[in-house]
């Protein structure tokens, strides 16, 4: 029997029925007003049918004004009848499969698209380093306010837990809030929550340790942690160690190890990244598959928790030894699971390999690659790749198919009419 079919018994009991997740990807399906919709409802039944143990959601979001995207569901009060109801819906179709099915839940921080907040609430008030005006000016949060943002994390966990997702992922990667708060370069505040790792790790773990409170201590409880930020002097491999131990004595159940921030997006590639930056890793990694695992493998030799490894995958080999030489517990699916959403079957009945669609995606042609030397260019280059994976989210929710053939131009132009007339319906 291949390791990926084996179940996973998680420190709180639960159990995964096998070592394959679809991780968080945001979908953008809410309503104008944050609520989940019949085509989220297709969406994560057509995954939970594709043979995943566990499937996350992504960006549900605590703060209707601190958006990583329009579109993202939101849960900043205790839900009504009618949100609860939609969120029943959304996880009967999400489980359908027998699978796990977790809330992703998380707040943008200075990562908040200026169309949806001019001047965002971050740990301080240092700007996002990325050209054209994407990004406001962040203002510190309060004492008062980061206690509120506390019981928000609390009350969305328990609204999921009622409505019947079987878990819950705290967002502390990729540069959203959480990630802010443990960046030395975004943190600058001289208060408990500023200054050394401890206290730039405090809302982490004191939002782990509401969500433990108000939820027991059956149900599952991840987080997705960078394993470095990747910038020179920003959240280091040595400091997510540290973090890590801390998550795994507050109990935690699943780490999901991850890395950069949108001023170093190794989410969307090695590509870009400084050297510089690279930490404790040999050279030839960065230019094979999973690059994430040798970071989990430094990670295991400490820790006892959990780990899932997401990033790169693609064959099945590559999957299973990570298993086999224990950097991962799980093993995260993407892209693939943009337009094959069965791709974990296929794997679990013996595929070798997955297809890697974000080849050659990009506004920019190969003739012309020099202007990606401009970082403004890059970025946006960059980000059209990713809203062709967007559109097929979009496509597999509405109509219950992908396209494969969609141009990047075409489907980048879709997003931005998309994205406006949201943030119309929302004013």
């Amino acid at each position: 029997m291949s390791l990926l079919s084996e179940r996973l018994k998680l420190p709180c009991g639960a159990i995964l029925p096998n070592r394959i997740a679809k991780a968080a990807m945001t979908e953008g399906m809410a309503t104008p007003d944050g609520r989940p919709t019949p085509e989220l409802d297709r969406l994560y039944g057509l995954w939970s049918d594709g043979g995943a143990g566990l499937l996350i959601g992504g960006n549900l979001v605590i703060d209707r004004d601190h958006l990583e995207r329009p579109g993202n569901v939101v849960i900043d009060r205790a839900p009504d009848a009618d949100m609860m109801g939609r969120l029943r819906r959304w996880a009967t179709a999400a489980t359908r499969g027998g699978n796990h099915f977790w809330a992703q839940i998380s707040h943008s921080g200075r990562q908040t698209p200026a169309v949806v907040n001019r001047h965002p609430k971050s740990a301080s008030d240092v700007k996002l380093g990325l050209p054209g005006g994407q990004f406001g000016q962040p203002e510190p949060l309060t004492r008062e306010e980061i206690a509120g943002l506390i019981d928000r994390w609390a009350i969305a966990a328990k609204a999921c837990q009622d409505a019947g997702f079987t878990g819950v992922q705290v967002h502390a990667a990729h540069g959203y809030l959480m990630s802010q708060f443990l960046s030395p370069l975004a943190n600058r505040r001289t208060d408990d929550y500023g200054g050394s790792l401890e206290n730039r790790a405090r809302l982490l773990l004191d939002v782990v340790a509401a969500i433990r409170a108000v939820t027991g201590p059956a149900f599952p409880i991840s987080v997705k942690l960078n394993s470095a930020d990747f910038q020179k002097g920003g959240f280091a491999f040595e400091d997510s160690l540290t973090v890590a131990g801390w998550l795994e004595a507050a109990g935690v159940d699943l780490i999901e190890i991850s890395g950069g921030t949108y001023e170093q997006p190794k989410l969307l590639g090695i590509e870009g990244m400084e050297e510089s930056a690279v930490q404790n890793v040999a050279p030839s990694t960065i230019a094979r598959e999973a690059y994430f695992v040798d970071f989990a493998l430094a990670m295991q030799a400490r820790l006892s928790v959990p780990l899932m490894v997401t990033g790169g995958f693609r064959t099945r080999a590559a999957m299973e030894q990570a298993l086999e030489c224990a950097a991962a517990d799980v093993i995260g699916l993407g892209r693939p699971m943009c337009l094959t959403t069965d791709a974990p079957k296929h794997l679990l009945a013996g595929a070798e390999t997955l297809p890697r669609y974000e080849e050659g995606l990009g506004l920019v042609p190969g003739r012309l690659g020099f202007l990606k030397r401009f970082q403004v260019v890059k970025a946006i280059d960059g980000f059209a790749g990713i809203y062709w994976f967007y559109q097929q989210l979009w496509l597999l929710g509405h109509e219950g198919r992908a396209d494969k053939d969609l141009g990047v131009f075409s489907a980048f132009r879709i997003l931005e009419a998309r994205n406006k007339a949201i943030m119309k319906a929302r004013s």
